[in-house]
């Protein structure tokens, strides 16, 4: 733990505010990937995986083969914002359905996997509650 908003102690040690998780002595971790920053206030901000991405630096997010549909995701949907930028509200947006729809066809399509495409009458039983059970 250290005080932030304040100078450190000569040589740059970090300064022992108070005991973290419990347990006495001076590392700043708590919790595994948590590191607890207390401000010069008194407020505690609890610092995971270092700032970094969590679920990498916490070593027990997904692999990588799942993580590039996360990413093409992240990158594409971001994509959309800006192309679409002031003709969207300010709010939460869900990944267009094309993008998604993308994105998993090429990734199985990388490993190799073929599927079918829906029918004109398959996709208007999908997308209506007139028919079916």
């Amino acid at each position: 733990m250290r005080l932030l908003g304040q100078q450190q102690p000569e040589g740059g040690q970090q300064q022992l505010v108070a005991p973290v998780g419990g347990q006495a002595g001076h590392g700043n971790h708590h919790g595994g990937a948590a590191q607890l920053e207390l401000l010069a206030d008194g407020r505690r901000i609890y610092l995971l995986g270092e700032g970094r991405l969590i679920n990498l630096a916490a070593a027990e997010g997904h692999p990588a083969s799942v993580m590039d549909m996360s990413f093409a995701n992240q990158s594409l949907a971001s994509e959309y914002a800006v192309k679409h930028r002031g003709r969207l509200e300010k709010k939460v947006y869900r990944v267009p359905h094309a993008i998604d729809a993308e994105i998993a066809r090429l990734k199985l399509e990388s490993m190799g996997v073929k599927i079918d495409t829906l029918t004109e009458e398959q996709r208007k039983y999908l997308e209506s509650w007139e028919m079916g059970t």
